[in-house]
């Protein structure tokens, strides 16, 4: 059973840095893309941060600029490196991934496309 397992959420004041993992287990092929969502309390759930197996990353708006996704496929691990932390960065994040291509017209944020969801790590502003 494919599993993803994040990691390094916890609790950083603004501006402070912060890097989350993903770690993949159970599946037998290469993920196509990779992504980070985030759901902050009270908001809907967006995409933060994506990937595909050849190291294009796309990034949203609020993020872009702050943070960096990358990814190793030795370990199968997927990594969310966020820096200049903000409050409203305050959020439950997931690792998502997809066997397929997911962009459209150079959106790759569609949950639809992601079948495969981690449980989720907490980062909280603790300003």
């Amino acid at each position: 059973q494919e599993q993803l397992a994040e990691s390094g959420g916890g609790s950083v004041q603004a501006g402070g840095s912060l890097r989350l993992s993903c770690a993949a287990s159970g599946y037998t092929y290469s993920y196509y893309y990779m992504a980070w969502f985030r759901q902050a309390p009270g908001k809907e759930r967006e995409g933060v941060a994506a990937i595909d197996r050849d190291g294009s990353a796309t990034y949203a708006d609020s993020v872009k600029g702050r943070s960096t996704i990358s990814q190793d496929n030795a370990k199968k691990t997927l990594y969310l490196q966020m820096n200049s932390l903000k409050p409203e960065d305050t959020a439950m994040y997931y690792c998502v991934a997809s066997p397929n291509r997911v962009c459209s017209g150079g959106y790759c944020f569609s949950e639809e496309n992601f079948a495969t969801w981690g449980q989720g790590t907490q980062v909280t502003d603790s300003s």
